[in-house]
């Protein structure tokens, strides 16, 4: 099975595109592009999300920003398909803002936001709401002033409360979602080692940090424990294995670090909501063949 891989009508000379509709349902299958997206959604609560290996239930309100080449799409699942919804879709390249300048302290938010999108981001509820007539006014609107507006949306998004980092940690290698140099070598130890038993004692020697100050330091800049750390991240090549491999559970267990089957079952449904099986048949009766 493969992911549909979407042309967007962008061209090198546009800032953004913008789709409004009202629609019954969710058609339109899993896809990647090469382009960052908003997509905001009214009224289809109960339909099923997928972003990277994260798979959920929607809410009446519903705001995500997703990055580059990171699959993601809307399913019906739960939600009445008799009703209408409506749905705004920004689409963006990108290199839309030079590098330079996003290294300006002023808009270091949005240089943070779009890292974040690498991994998908859910927006709260409350986000969602307030935000409601600006992305209808960009709908309608045309010319500099839009341009202004979605700036102002996307410093709206950065600096708002309640925003959820939606795949796995490992789920996409080449996104960048560590902040610092000394979590960078962090990620590159546990990258080349999650395959095998990782002690604390030694990723902390890798930064020269006695194991109180390099938990710390863990748990301040991740919000997670080591031990839950790396345990994220070995979930993302697990999910990654669930949707691309043939492989058998236990195989895919023991081949990205987990010491046993039940172990590797109870965290992940922990963090899924679901076993590594029902994962895997979930994402096989969502994903549609182009």
């Amino acid at each position: 099975m493969e992911i549909h891989r979407e042309i967007t009508p962008l061209n090198e000379n546009d800032c953004f595109l913008v789709f409004d509709r009202h629609k019954n349902d969710f058609d339109f299958p899993i896809h990647f592009h090469p382009e960052f997206e908003i997509n905001f959604i009214k009224g289809g609560k109960g339909a099923k999300r997928v972003v990277g290996d994260h798979i959920g239930e929607i809410e009446d309100f519903e705001l995500v920003m997703v990055g580059p080449n990171i699959y993601h799409g809307w399913e019906n699942y739960k939600n009445d398909n008799s009703k209408e919804m409506y749905e705004i879709t920004i689409q963006f390249p990108r290199y839309l803002f030079d590098v330079q300048l996003l290294n300006k302290n002023i808009l270091k938010p949005i240089k943070d936001l779009f890292k974040n999108a690498n991994h998908g981001v859910l927006f709260s509820q409350e986000t969602t709401k307030n935000l409601e007539s600006k992305l209808n006014i960009i709908s309608k609107k045309n010319g500099f002033d839009n341009f202004i507006d979605f700036q102002s949306l996307l410093y709206d998004l950065a600096i708002s409360r309640g925003q959820k980092i939606l795949t796995n940690l490992s789920f996409d290698d080449q996104n960048d979602f560590h902040n610092s140099n000394r979590i960078e070598k962090v990620f590159k130890y546990i990258k080349e080692n999650y395959n095998n038993k990782i002690r604390v004692e030694d990723a902390a020697k890798t930064i020269n940090m006695s194991v109180i100050s390099f938990s710390r330091l863990i748990k301040q800049r991740t919000g997670k424990t080591f031990v839950e750390f790396v345990n994220e991240f070995r979930l993302g090549y697990a999910t990654r294995q669930l949707i691309d491999t043939n492989d058998s559970v236990s195989e895919i267990c023991y081949s990205c670090g987990f010491n046993n089957i039940s172990n590797f079952n109870r965290i992940f449904k922990k963090k899924q909501n679901c076993t590594p099986s029902e994962f895997r048949m979930n994402f096989k009766v969502t994903k549609k063949i182009i």
